[in-house]
């Protein structure tokens, strides 16, 4: 199965996010750009692709223990930004130190479990809110509106796992569905910067 580790932004957070995005709806531009649904916004921590199923008890077993090792903390989304002209998303501010050690646990956990990962990247917060389709739409009209946004702090309290069921109809416009496989609260008291183990 294709799955991801992640941090879910609660209903609150999406919901003052998805109000933005309305107000987005209504630029220029706006339909030749192909939008996420709020069911699937999530910040992903490592993404995994194709895993084996053999590999999944090893897999839950080492998310749960950089689950263990993680203090809550707080987060909210913050601001927008893009990527090559090809991705609109909305960013995150709070203790970024602490998701980015959440990225790492979690990316050292699917690597020790045995799960095949890309190279690995310095982590950068980000919600992906829309793509463009083809060459790239001019984004900056949409970069503006989200320049001042500012969300509401919330406690991150859990690691997700993720799975992503790819569209198959072949309708424009189908969106990914996501379903939450597994999830582990967050419980540490600190710690250093070391991978899970």
């Amino acid at each position: 199965m294709r799955l991801f580790a992640a941090v879910l932004p609660p209903a609150g957070a999406v919901a003052e996010l998805g109000a933005v995005v309305d107000a987005l709806h209504a630029l220029p531009g706006a339909g030749e750009l192909r939008w996420t649904s709020r069911p699937g916004w999530h910040f992903t921590l490592a993404f995994m692709g194709e895993v084996d199923d053999a590999l999944l008890p090893d897999l839950r077993a080492r998310l749960a223990r950089a689950a263990r090792r993680t203090p809550p903390f707080a987060l909210r989304l913050h601001g927008g930004g893009h990527f090559g002209g090809r991705a609109l998303w909305t960013g995150a501010a709070g203790d970024l130190d602490a998701l980015r050690l959440l990225a790492e646990r979690a990316d050292a956990a699917a690597r020790r479990a045995g799960v095949a990962m890309e190279e690995h990247r310095r982590y950068r917060a980000h919600l992906t809110l829309a793509r463009a389709r083809g060459e790239g739409e001019p984004l900056a009209p949409f970069l503006a509106a989200l320049d001042g946004f500012e969300g509401t702090r919330w406690r991150v309290g859990e690691l997700a796992l993720v799975r992503s069921n790819l569209p198959v109809s072949g309708v424009p416009g189908e969106q990914p569905r996501y379903a939450t496989v597994g999830s582990w609260r967050l419980e540490g008291g600190g710690g250093g910067a070391e991978g899970s183990g």
